[in-house]
């Protein structure tokens, strides 16, 4: 197992990694249309994701200006409703913030807490600061500090965002480590200087074979030994 030393701060991406974004979306289309069978929520569900993503590119590229995830969830929920065919406000209300009840990995708040003792933790997400703000209360993730992306009014990978996680941790980026189960938003964070560790989880993104992290572990619990000894 990879030994990872000389870290000051530790930052963690949080959709994905810390809690189990796809799970939390089809559990919110299940309750909105509970007659619809497991292929159907399925087909809602990548629905509702093709569209975050797609606009959440859009808004990189520079081809649409920066909308926050509460405002892209509430279209994605359109979407759904559209492709589902209900029309029940509350319902649909409730919907638009299935983002923000996420439930988190069996090694989130353990790991979380276990590194806390170390390190000044910080998590660095593209939810919007309220939607953030909650998710953090559902899920019951602690942190020192939870930075949103929309602070730079830009998503991940754009560089803005890992330097606000840089002049938040007030240190060299090569004295940062950033956290992810997406290869690709390691990638953005060594483009910045800032050291990289990959945590596998079911929904994230590998890396490849020319991804060079400084460690890639299975859990969280083998993260904290890399980082602790402990």
């Amino acid at each position: 197992m990879a030994v990872i030393r000389d870290v000051e701060v530790v930052v963690f991406d949080v959709l994905g990694t810390l809690v189990d974004e796809p799970s939390g979306i089809r559990a919110g289309i299940r309750e909105a249309v509970p007659t619809s069978d497991e292929a159907h929520v399925d087909e809602l569900l990548a629905l509702w994701q093709r569209y975050g993503e797609r606009q959440q590119q859009r808004i990189g590229q520079g081809n649409r200006a920066y909308a926050n995830t509460a405002v892209i969830d509430a279209e994605a929920a359109q979407l759904v409703v559209a492709r589902a065919g209900f029309t029940d406000p509350p319902t649909v209300a409730r919907l638009a913030t299935a983002g923000q009840r996420l439930p988190p990995w069996g090694d989130s708040l353990a790991g979380l807490e276990q590194l806390s003792r170390h390190f000044p933790v910080l998590g660095l997400s593209n939810a919007a600061h309220t939607a953030l703000l909650r998710l953090n209360a559902h899920a019951g993730l602690r942190w020192h500090q939870a930075l949103s992306a929309e602070t730079v009014q830009a998503y991940k990978p754009a560089p803005a965002v890992y330097q606000l996680a840089v002049d938040t941790a007030g240190c060299a980026p090569d004295r940062v480590l950033m956290v992810a189960a997406h290869a690709w938003d390691l990638r953005g964070a060594q483009a910045k200087g800032m050291r990289t560790a990959y945590v596998h989880r079911p929904v994230g993104d590998p890396p490849t074979g020319r991804d060079d992290f400084d460690g890639r572990f299975d859990g969280l619990e083998e993260l904290v030994v890399a980082l602790t000894g402990r």
